[in-house]
This record gives structure tokens, C-alpha cells and sequence, in this order.
């Protein structure tokens, strides 16, 4: 979704509120779609000063993540602040973030998504002690117990076995 900012740039100070719902049903975050439970809404500030536009607020609503450890759907939820600055003219210094202007637009949906990915842990689990998938049937511990062994030795180290023995 484009947000039309073309008034806060011919003005020298202004202040904006926003209060976004996007519409999205999923995203894509490099591995994985992430599904969107309950709408995510942006509840945010676009203020300008000089040549640059502020952008703080807080991203809200409930993903579905795939668990880590036994592959399950479960949900999410986020409440996260987010704080972005944008500009139409050309940086000298350009070793912060800071997103460009085309048109008087900035794209908020990939804005809001970089955000929620940002923020997404890198293990995700469905809860803390999620017992994941058994590594020989695939049976999912936490349903269930599998008849496997639990004393398997990988080949390449079988023969160390033996030596410790005795």
C-alpha cells in the first residue's frame, strides 16, 4: 500500500497521524509465507522537519508461525514501536537507515513487514518447551511417544564405542 505524503513535503513543520489496517491475508519473509490472523495495525506519527519525515508508532496484530522444533501453525502475537525516516533529497552521510521518496509516496506495507520480520524471533516455538519431531519416525513428541531407540550411533563414530568399553 502506497501512503501519499505529498502534503507534508511542501510544508516546513507537520505533523501527520495515521492509523493503518492492512488488508494483507500473508507475507513472505525469505524462508516462509507468515500468515496474518488478525489484521495488523499501525498506529503511528508522520512528522516533518526540515527535509526529513519521521515516521513512530506501534505495529500491532497476530501472525501464524510455523514452530521451529515440530512444524505446527500456531499464533503470534506482535506489539512492536517502530521509528523509520524518510527524505526527497540526496544524503551526503548515508550511513543511516533512511528510506527515499518516489513521488511523494513511500510504500508503508513493505515499511510495516521489514519491521514485523525484524522483530520475529529467529527460533520460533510454538511454546518453550516444545519437544519437536522424533529425528527417525517423525512422530511429534508432543502428541505423542514413538517406539523408536533412543540409543542410535552414528556409523562413523561406532567403532570409538567399543573402545570405551572395556
Amino acid at each position: 500500500m502506497k501512503l501519499d505524503i505529498s502534503d507534508l513535503l511542501n510544508k516546513e513543520i507537520f505533523t501527520k497521524k495515521l492509523d493503518i489496517i492492512l488488508k494483507d491475508d500473508s507475507f513472505y519473509d525469505g524462508k516462509e509465507h507468515i500468515g496474518i490472523l488478525n489484521p495488523i495495525r499501525l498506529l503511528a506519527n508522520l512528522e516533518k522537519t526540515d527535509h526529513m519525515i519521521t515516521l513512530k508508532g506501534k505495529v500491532s496484530g497476530v501472525l501464524e508461525l510455523t514452530c521451529s522444533r515440530c512444524l505446527k501453525k500456531f499464533a503470534h502475537a506482535i506489539n512492536i514501536n517502530i521509528n523509520e525516516r524518510f527524505t526527497d533529497k540526496k544524503i551526503v552521510d548515508c550511513d543511516e537507515d533512511i528510506f527515499f521518496i518516489n513521488d511523494g509516496y513511500i510504500d508503508i506495507t513493505q515499511i510495516i513487514e521489514n519491521n514485523i520480520i525484524l522483530a520475529l524471533p529467529i527460533k520460533r516455538l510454538c511454546k518453550e518447551n516444545c519437544k519437536g519431531l522424533c529425528p527417525e519416525c517423525g512422530t511429534n513428541l508432543n502428541d505423542s511417544i514413538c517406539n523408536c531407540k533412543e540409543n542410535n550411533i552414528d556409523p562413523r563414530w561406532e567403532k570409538l564405542k567399543d573402545m570405551f568399553s572395556k
